[in-house]
């Protein structure tokens, strides 16, 4: 292996371990909500792209984006789509559903495919579609097992999905994406902060400062491992992104059982186990065929 090689991979298993970790993080946060750690997330993560801007010397390209409508428009709904999945990941780690939002991301790279088919009329070979049906009965066993659907990891899945397929289409750097997509929230995030502060309820600088600066801290850890993506992405092949990938939904699921302790059922565990069968198919076939596992360009 090159040296480009070897240091592509380790940027990537960063990358994807700290994405890993992130259950840890979010419960720090308390006593503050679910949705004041978003908007203090949108907020921290522009002002860290907008530091990360000034010592790059990107200001000019970053403007650029801000005179192409269509540019705006994409990222306007990609921004949107992010804050939905950032929204609901911290929901779901914080109310003990940390295995429900790994399988979220076990299954993104299958739904990923499916949007192909569904939106680019893409066609699926033979293993593929196997390995669709397959993650469709495991939802339907954890549908029983849970008394519903699970929603939250098929909302992230679905969020996830659409949010890499419209960066896609954009197709900027990391650093100008995140910063544009930041901003573009910034106004509705701080907004709702100053509604909290208004009606006496917001955290920040109410509860120490060990508090607040983990609330800040919030837009340092989503960028971190986004830059760190973006330096694996331009060493290595996709297709060894996309086998990476699966780091970060294992070491989640293995967080939610270990050390948040959440029940596993048989049925659930039936359940994973025919994702895993599926990803397994998928993998499979995407190496003989020389094609990425669809890899995110953002995890949460």
């Amino acid at each position: 292996m090159t040296e480009r090689g070897a240091g592509g991979i380790g940027f990537g298993v960063a990358a994807y371990l700290c994405w890993g970790f992130f259950p840890l993080y979010w419960p720090l946060l308390d006593p503050a909500t679910p949705l004041e750690a978003l908007a203090h997330r949108v907020v921290w993560s522009l002002v860290f792209v907008a530091m990360l801007l000034t010592a790059t010397g990107r200001w000019p390209a970053f403007w650029a984006v801000a005179r192409q409508p269509r540019l705006l428009g994409l990222l306007w709904c990609a921004s949107v789509v992010i804050a939905v999945n950032w929204g609901l990941y911290i929901y779901g780690v914080t109310s003990g559903r940390v295995i429900e939002t790994s399988l979220g991301y076990f299954i993104n790279p299958l739904v990923t495919v499916m949007l192909g088919v569904v939106v680019l009329g893409e066609r699926l070979r033979r293993l593929q579609w196997s390995a669709v049906a397959l993650a469709a009965v495991a939802v339907a066993v954890l549908t029983l097992d849970y008394g519903h659907p699970p929603f939250i990891a098929l909302t992230l899945a679905c969020s996830f999905a659409t949010y890499g397929f419209l960066k896609k289409a954009v197709d900027l750097g990391t650093v100008e994406g995140l910063g544009m997509e930041t901003l573009l929230l910034a106004p509705f995030a701080l907004a709702f902060l100053a509604w909290l502060a208004a009606q006496d309820q917001l955290v920040f600088a109410h509860h120490g400062w060990g508090n607040a600066l983990l609330l800040a801290g919030a837009g340092i850890v989503t960028a971190i491992p986004l830059l760190l993506f973006g330096a694996a992405a331009t060493r290595l092949p996709l297709t060894a992104i996309g086998l990476l990938q699966y780091l970060t939904p294992a070491l989640q699921f293995a967080i939610g059982l270990v050390v948040f302790g959440e029940a596993m059922t048989p049925a659930r565990w039936a359940g994973f186990a025919l994702v895993w069968l599926a990803l397994t198919l998928f993998t499979l076939d995407a190496l003989r065929h020389r094609r990425q596992v669809p890899a995110p360009p953002a995890q949460p």
